[in-house]
This record gives structure tokens, C-alpha cells and sequence, in this order.
């Protein structure tokens, strides 16, 4: 008798599937490794490992599958951080995102077939129309988590693990084949064939769809408005060559050539784009009385794509799609703005392109200012992780300064320390919190020269009951200081009575310090032959010795892909990059994969450096911090892009130019 799958069902076959799993990605993994010359550095890390990675991996694997079996999303978001614990998103970090994200990729290649029933199968027992891929408890991303998770373990770079998880990857793939093909059969036997089939014309239809705006993609360029224009006259030069009901269906924009007719016939495509959001539609519609006032005194309006009218268009429909609700507040609040600068542009006694230019200009400057009011209550922790980069740098500048101050400072050698490390993480850490220039961080720095100078002996009595009177008051500073980077309690009492000795001392007339550190002896001059004997020692003791002699890790060692790295060493991709870069700007929205999975979010800060970019999604409380790095490193492996990659006015011209193209 066939029992019918249920959810606990196929999670607990795939449960018990788990250490078949394990050993076969360990060994599979094993063999490509040791089969290939180019992972023999990898290979040497791996084999430290080999002995425990099926445990690891299984540990990180079967919890997100209990997870599952409970019903509950294994990889449903964390909660929000708090703002002190708000962390940035470095390139090693992100080279973890590249390497879940190309394992999915893996795995769903080979078992595209399998995943769609089974994503079929889980979204009908929920009841969804429309099947998502976070609906399958079991999709590739658990496995591709547990993956990534135990390479952590591998004495390796970020960059070394990375290339680590891509070769497991197949191995991975291969053994997940056969699981999804396990699990379909049994829905198969259960006779729940129509049922996992029942969105696949649906998802063929979409990736018809999808195929044809690629289509579509391919055709744009910066004048593919001109070339819309030029095909009509094309077309209006040879109107023997168009049949009737041909010229019905292309309309008057054709037959015409008016200029004012092709506007109509563009303007209504853009209304008509089904992705534009329906609270939309009424305000570009009331733009459209402007926009053709506009075009009979301006024959550039319908030759150039860049023209400020288009890009107005253009900006007002990108960020609009980017609102999951229509009745999203910050959407309804953006829209009422944008009416109020159409209201101007339609009684607009003359209208010209500098005025929609001014439009645009306002637009981008309030979209700016209400992604900026999403970041402004973690704005002082952002700051401050934009500083914590500088921490190290900061720490040696502080040191050597310090160094300075004390060079001919007759004090303990207790207190010279203290000062040379301890007080530098006290005045660094002030900088990393309130800022450089700070007033808390400029204190710390003064109470060296107030310190030092306490430490000198009273030239009269008056001096001494002065300094007697500021040490209370010096000496709580101090403490506070301390206070700030929990310094243990025996260090602390150990220099508060050091101090104490030596302030003792100074106030009985005597130096602080008991004994002045012995002046060094003088060197001795070399003979010729004893210097050559130092110069032969030295070359003897340099580096390669070191690798001649000691026992080397070659876990290590640098062993990144070659093609990781092949396209960032073209001085054309890097310039690409750069310009990519160069062009982010508060209030835009991108789609990118972060904390292996793919999101919707928008610039809501940007760092003064252009170093540090704060995210936040639909959600407010969904905030990611990213390094440029980590930016880069998404964007050379396709894991972030702008929603607006191809704007209304593209697609609008794009389609008419199909349909031209469909009549020739």
C-alpha cells in the first residue's frame, strides 16, 4: 500500500539520507581534490579536515532540517540587530554569499526538474497558487549552508574556503540528484503527477517571458528612441509595403508620421507597461498634457533617450516598483510629492527641458532625503563602524606619539607601558566612538602632558600644594579612562599604586621615578673582519631559511582560482567596476544576495570615504552594512543588481519596435 507524502514524511527520508550524504560529498570531494594538480594546496588543508567533515557537516545540516520537519522556514531571516550589534559585510564575508549562491546554482542545474515538483508539491500543502522557491523546506540553499558552514572549519583564507566549497559543490549536486529523485518518485507512486505539474505551463509561460525581455535587453542603446523614430519614417516611406489590417493593428503612429501621434502611441505604451504599480498610472497619465506641450517646441524630446523628460519617467517608475505594497507609506508620501511638481510642470505658462530637468533635480534630491531619514537612528553606529576600520592605524599613529612624549620622561617603567598600550586603546577607543576630533578623545590625549608634568618635582611650596590639590582630579580622569576599556583589576590597582608611590615621592622633593633606567652602553666599533662575519650571518639568517628550516602550513597558502581573479586583472574591468561603483547613490534600490539569500533593498547611507554602504529592505528593521569590497565581490559574480537595470521608457520603445519588427 502507498502511503501519501506529507512534509514530515520527505523531510525524515531525507533526515536518514543525511550520513550517506556526508560520506559521499567527503570522498567524492576527496578524489577531486587529490586528482587535480591545481588543488594540491588545497588538498593539504583538506586533508587536516577530512577526518571530521562529514560530522561537521552534518551538524550544521541536520538542525535546519528539524527546522523544516517543524514546519518552520530552516533559513528564515534573523531578527533585526540591535544598533550595537550592527556589523559590516566585508569581501571575505561576501565570498561566503558567492559560495552558497554558485553551490544553489550548482545543485538547481542539475536537478531543475526534481526542485519544481518538489517546490509544486510543498506550496499545494500550503495552499499557495503560486509556488516560490522558499516554499521547499528542502531546496539546494539548506545544503549549500551546511556546506559552507563546515568548510569554516578548514585551517584556510576566506579565499582558500571559498575555492574549497566550489569543488564540493559537484559532489554535493550529485548526491542531491538522487535524493530529489527519490522523493519525486514517491510522489509519482502516491499518483500526485498532476499536482507537482500543475504551475508548469505557468512557469513555462515565465520563462517565455522572461526569454523575451532578454530579447529585449539586447536591443537597447542610448538612441534606441532615434532608431524608434527612423523606423517609422522607414515605414511611412513605404506605406504600399503594409497592408490594412497591418497598418490597424501599428496604428497612426505609423500611418501619420506625426510626431504627435508617435508620442501618443509611445506615451500609451508606457501606461500600458504591466509592471508599472496602478498608483502610478494616474499621475504619469496627468504628466502626458506637459510632455506633449513639450514636444512641439522640442524636436529633441522624441530623438533622445537621455532626454531629462524620459529620465524623469524613468526615475519616478524605478522607485515606485520597488514598493512590495501599493499602499506602502513611504510610497504614498513620494507620489503626493511627485503630483505636486506635475501639478507645476502642466501650469507651466512656457515649458522647456531645463524645467524637467529642475523636476528630476528635486525628485532625486527627495528620494535622497527619505532613504537618509531610514538610516538616521543608526546613523551614530554606522559612523562609528566606519572608524572602527581606521582602529589599527589610529592605534600605531597614538603610540609613537606617545613614544615621543615619553622618550626623556623619567616615570616607571610600569607607567611607561601603560601609557605606550593601554592608554592608546583608551584614546582610540574615544575616536572609534565619539569621533576623531572629539572633545572626550582630546581629553584623554591631554592628560599624557598633564600626567607627565604631575610626575616633575615642585620647584616651590606653592607648586606643591597645587599639584597636590589637581591629583584627586587627575587621578579620577585617569580611572574613567580606564573604565572605558575594562582594564582587569589587578593591572588597574597595580598601576594606581605605582602611581601613588611616584606622586608620594614627587611631593616630598625627590624624582618620581627610583631609579632612572640605565643609559645604554655604548656599541663598541666593529673591526673589518668582524663586520664581514655580521654581514655573512645576517644573509644566512634571512627569510629562505626560514621555509628551508621550519616545518611550513601550505594550508596557508594562497589558492584562490585563477578565474577569480582573471577578469579584476583587466584594466577595462576594473574601470567597469569602478564606474559601477561610482554611480551608487542614496535612495536606489538593488536586488542582492546577502546572508545567502536574495533580497530587495535601498541605499539609505553611504560613508564619506564611499567605503561603507548601509542597505535597508522593505522592512526598516532589515539593515545590512557592506564594505566596498564585499559590494565588489557581489557584483563580479552577478549577485547584486539595480531594479532599474531597463526603465520604462526602454521597454515601452522596445515593444513598439518588436511590433514594427514583427510587421516587416
Amino acid at each position: 500500500m502507498t502511503h501519501t507524502p506529507t512534509l514530515h514524511s520527505l523531510v525524515d527520508e531525507t533526515i536518514a539520507y543525511v550520513p550517506t550524504l556526508s560520506l559521499a560529498v567527503m570522498n567524492e570531494t576527496q578524489e577531486l581534490l587529490k586528482s587535480r594538480p591545481q588543488h594540491h594546496l588545497l588538498y593539504a588543508a583538506w586533508s587536516k579536515l577530512r577526518g571530521r567533515f562529514a560530522q561537521d557537516f552534518e551538524n550544521s545540516l541536520l538542525p535546519l532540517l528539524q527546522a523544516a520537519r517543524r514546519g518552520v522556514d530552516p533559513l528564515q531571516r534573523s531578527a533585526p540587530l540591535s544598533l550595537d550589534s550592527l556589523s559590516l559585510v566585508d569581501e571575505h564575508q561576501a565570498l561566503q554569499d558567492v559560495a552558497v549562491a554558485h553551490v544553489v546554482t550548482v545543485v538547481e542545474d542539475l536537478s531543475k526538474s526534481e526542485l519544481h515538483q518538489l517546490g509544486n508539491f510543498f506550496a499545494a500543502l500550503r495552499g499557495i497558487a503560486r509556488p516560490l522557491k522558499n516554499d521547499n523546506p528542502l531546496r539546494a540553499a539548506l545544503f549549500a549552508q551546511a556546506l559552507n558552514r563546515a568548510a569554516q572549519a578548514v585551517d584556510l583564507d576566506a579565499e582558500g574556503r571559498y575555492a574549497l566549497v566550489r569543488v564540493a559543490a559537484q559532489p554535493l549536486a550529485a548526491g542531491l540528484q538522487l535524493l530529489y529523485r527519490s522523493l519525486c518518485q514517491h510522489l509519482h507512486e502516491a499518483q500526485l503527477a498532476p499536482l507537482v505539474a500543475a504551475h508548469a505551463s505557468a512557469a513555462s509561460a515565465s520563462a517565455a517571458a522572461n526569454l523575451h525581455m532578454r530579447q529585449f535587453s539586447s536591443l537597447n542603446a542610448p538612441n534606441t528612441l532615434d532608431r524608434l523614430a527612423q523606423r517609422v519614417d522607414e515605414f511611412n516611406s513605404r506605406p504600399q509595403r503594409l497592408s490594412q489590417p497591418s497598418a490597424q493593428i501599428l496604428g497612426p503612429a505609423v500611418n501619420s508620421g506625426s510626431g504627435a501621434d508617435l508620442l501618443s502611441r509611445l506615451y500609451d505604451q508606457i501606461l500600458a507597461d504591466p509592471r508599472l504599480p496602478a498608483p502610478v498610472r494616474p499621475m504619469l497619465a496627468r504628466l502626458q498634457v506637459a510632455v506633449a506641450r513639450l514636444a512641439r517646441t522640442d524636436l529633441s524630446l522624441l530623438r533622445r533617450q537621455d532626454h531629462p523628460t524620459w529620465t524623469l519617467l524613468n526615475r519616478v517608475a524605478a522607485h515606485s516598483m520597488a514598493f512590495e505594497r501599493g499602499d506602502d507609506e513611504r510610497l504614498s508620501e513620494f507620489l503626493n510629492y511627485v503630483a505636486e511638481q506635475v501639478q507645476r510642470l502642466v501650469e507651466a505658462p512656457l515649458l522647456g527641458a531645463h524645467q524637467f530637468q529642475q523636476v528630476l533635480s528635486d525628485v532625486e534630491e527627495f528620494i535622497r532625503q527619505q532613504a537618509a531619514r531610514r538610516s538616521q537612528r543608526s546613523a551614530t553606529a554606522l559612523a562609528a563602524l566606519e572608524r572602527e576600520q581606521q582602529r589599527s592605524h589610529w592605534q600605531q599613529l597614538i603610540r609613537e606619539q606617545i613614544k615621543a612624549q615619553l622618550l626623556d620622561a623619567a616615570i616607571s617603567p610600569l607607567l611607561r607601558d601603560f601609557l605606550k598600550n593601554s592608554w592608546t586603546e583608551v584614546i582610540v577607543q574615544a575616536m572609534v566612538l565619539q569621533g576623531r576630533d572629539s572633545a572626550e578623545a582630546h581629553a584623554h590625549i591631554d592628560l599624557v602632558d598633564e600626567l607627565l608634568s604631575s610626575l616633575q618635582v615642585p620647584g616651590s611650596e606653592a607648586a606643591r600644594v597645587q599639584l597636590r590639590s589637581k591629583l584627586p582630579g587627575l587621578i579620577a580622569r585617569l580611572e574613567q579612562g580606564i573604565d572605558s576599556i575594562a582594564l582587569p583589576a589587578t593591572k588597574r590597582q597595580q598601576l594606581l599604586n605605582d602611581l601613588m608611590q611616584q606622586h608620594g615621592r614627587v611631593l616630598r622633593g625627590q624624582p618620581a621615578a627610583a631609579q632612572p633606567a640605565p643609559a645604554p652602553a655604548p656599541r663598541r666599533e666593529l673591526s673589518p673582519e668582524e663586520l664581514l662575519q655580521q654581514l655573512l650571518s645576517d644573509r644566512e639568517s634571512q627569510a629562505p631559511s626560514h621555509w628551508a628550516r621550519n616545518e611550513v602550513d601550505r594550508g596557508q597558502l594562497p589558492t584562490v582560482p585563477v578565474q577569480l581573479y582573471s577578469e579584476s586583472s583587466s584594466p577595462d574591468a576594473r574601470a567597469a567596476v569602478e564606474a559601477w561603483m561610482d554611480q551608487l547613490q542614496l535612495g536606489q534600490w538593488y536586488h542582492l544576495f546577502v546572508q545567502s539569500q536574495w533580497l530587495t533593498a535601498q541605499i539609505a547611507w553611504i560613508s564619506e570615504s564611499r567605503q561603507f554602504f548601509l542597505f535597508v529592505g522593505q522592512d526598516a528593521d532589515e539593515r545590512h552594512s557592506l564594505t566596498r569590497g564585499a559590494l565588489e565581490q557581489l557584483l563580479a559574480n552577478g549577485l547584486i543588481t539595480a531594479l532599474d537595470e531597463q526603465s520604462l521608457v526602454e521597454r515601452a520603445v522596445d515593444t513598439l519596435m518588436q511590433n514594427l519588427d514583427d510587421k516587416l
